[in-house]
């Protein structure tokens, strides 16, 4: 019985995964950028691998483990808690690996008490909270180059290449223009700008794809979550 409800389960996410590598193709496909295109070829793919097999695994666990049990009984409490502390350790693995937006997710997540189960939001309040990642200079480099049309020594009089603060989306640098002006210049992390849209795509696709075979399980508001996480500008002076 399990067996057949598993690989069920498993078909349905094969399909959403299917779909979700066919948009991610066609966003490679239609790329001006080669570099860009090889990034997502090589990064995408495992990205939304990571997340089809997280999201089916968590599903059928809360799927399996609780049938059967009674509503309100101190059995099926005891197993849903059980059930949150495996997957919210699930989707910090996922988080960390995945990176990027995955990691402003987990943030917000940790600011949910009143809406996710307090399990979720312990395990990622230690985790992810304040993991923060920082950008090379070679990489903040290139990021200024293609949005202000040059390297950071040519757009300012001068550049500090260690920043001042870092956070999950971007990174501020300290930076004084040409005529004098101090400023600080918010500089999004590269794999931020390169991911995010697939990202937000495979995220929307395969909750709602859950939703849609396990009606109880709906996290359709993490897909809100991830939009407003995604990156507006990749560099800003302000």
């Amino acid at each position: 019985m399990a067996g057949r409800f598993l690989l069920g389960a498993t078909r349905k996410l094969a399909l959403a995964t299917a779909a979700g590598g066919g948009m991610t193709l066609a966003a490679i496909a239609t790329s001006d950028d080669p570099s860009t295109a090889l990034k997502l070829c090589t990064t995408v793919p495992l990205r939304l691998a990571r997340l089809s097999v997280t999201a089916a695994t968590i599903a059928f666990d809360y799927e399996y483990s609780l049938r059967g049990l009674p509503e309100d009984s101190i059995e099926r409490a005891k197993v849903k808690h059980d059930v949150h502390i495996r997957s919210a350790l699930k989707l910090e693995e996922l988080f960390l690996k995945n990176g990027g937006i995955y990691i402003k997710l987990g943030q917000h997540l940790s600011q949910l008490e009143y809406l996710i189960p307090e399990e979720y939001v312990q395990r990622m309040r230690e985790s992810l909270l304040n993991r923060c990642p920082v950008s090379s200079y070679d990489q903040v480099c290139e990021v200024v180059e293609k949005e202000l049309g040059g390297k950071p020594d040519e757009v300012f009089r001068k550049f500090d290449p260690v920043p001042i603060a870092s956070a999950s989306l971007a990174q501020v640098h300290v930076a004084h223009t040409h005529d004098g002006q101090e400023v600080a210049v918010k500089v999004q992390h590269t794999h931020m700008t390169d991911t995010a849209a697939t990202d937000y795509a495979t995220v929307e696709l395969i909750v709602n794809t859950l939703h849609r075979f396990f009606p109880t399980f709906d996290y359709r508001w993490l897909v809100d979550e991830v939009r407003e996480s995604l990156p507006k500008a990749s560099c800003l002076t302000l």
